[in-house]
């Protein structure tokens, strides 16, 4: 079975080792739990991962979240420091945004093109939209949940011309996961005026690093505004390239997420074993 294809799997294993994480499970119960001998579930998960199910275990800790969270800290005080503003760089990928113009937002959207498709990603099916100015969306979705998903495309542009293309789907999705490549990216994206300076903030987070609401909200220039910039996280249109999987609470605590919190587990660990 193809490794795109086993979110499902990994993500009842991550649960597992989740639940378990005190009582350090050994490979074969992990493997036992998903169905799987030992030997293939090592091979899957390590091809998945990038480091081995016991690494991983370590990943998902709060503890190693608390730790992660004081390194994130000292990268965004950098940040501040040197008065970031506009377009920040991701440490494995330079992502711009660009705003939709304020005729394409009050027209929504209104005669813009959009191709659209869906495909595997290491993190389950996912939904892909893009403008030829960028892509606007990028989300996640379950096994059924597709129409979903597209439903919520179709919210943020009612009135584009939108347009299935699996193939491209595909392709983009493929090059946005790939471990070796480095892939410039650039974003165009409806929000307010807000929205748009809390996503940017999130492109300061680099990969493997976390951030607390706190943090964010300082970094987008509010930092009285801690719930405003959580709406705005949870607001995000395009999943993982505007990283807003990165924020955590202030405790360490992981905490809810709009793909689920499961999901956000599996992102942290995955990019964590990729800078360990």
């Amino acid at each position: 079975m193809r490794a795109m294809n086993d979110y499902g799997r990994i993500a009842a294993a991550i649960r597992f080792l989740d639940e378990h994480r005190h009582e350090q499970p050994d490979l074969e119960t992990v493997a036992t739990s998903v169905g799987l001998s030992a030997s293939r579930f090592h091979r899957l998960f390590s091809a998945w991962a990038g480091a081995t199910p016991k690494d991983f275990l370590q990943c998902l800790t709060l503890a190693d979240a608390k730790d992660a969270l004081l390194r994130g800290s000292s990268v965004l005080d950098a940040a501040l420091d040197a008065g970031l503003s506009g377009p920040g760089r991701l440490h494995d990928l330079c992502v711009t945004l660009e705003a939709a113009t304020p005729g394409e937002i009050k027209s929504r959207g209104k005669g813009v093109p959009i191709r659209y498709g869906a495909a595997d990603s290491p993190f389950g099916p996912c939904l892909i939209g893009e403008t030829p100015r960028g892509l606007c969306h990028l989300s996640f979705f379950d096994d059924g949940g597709e129409q979903e998903a597209f439903a919520e495309l179709k919210a943020e542009w009612p009135l584009a011309n939108l347009v299935r293309d699996d193939l491209s789907s595909k392709q983009i999705t493929s090059a946005i996961f790939d471990p070796n490549g480095g892939a410039t990216w650039k974003l165009h994206v409806r929000g307010t005026s807000f929205q748009l300076r809390v996503w940017r903030a999130l492109l300061a987070i680099p990969s493997g690093d976390l951030a607390s609401y706190a943090k964010l909200a300082a970094l987008a220039g509010n930092p009285n505004a801690s719930r405003a910039t959580g709406s705005a996280v949870g607001s995000n249109p395009v999943s993982f390239l505007i990283p807003c999987h990165r924020v955590i609470r202030a405790t360490g605590i992981v905490g809810h997420y709009r793909w689920g919190s499961t999901r956000k587990r599996a992102m942290l660990a995955w990019e964590a074993a990729r800078w360990s």
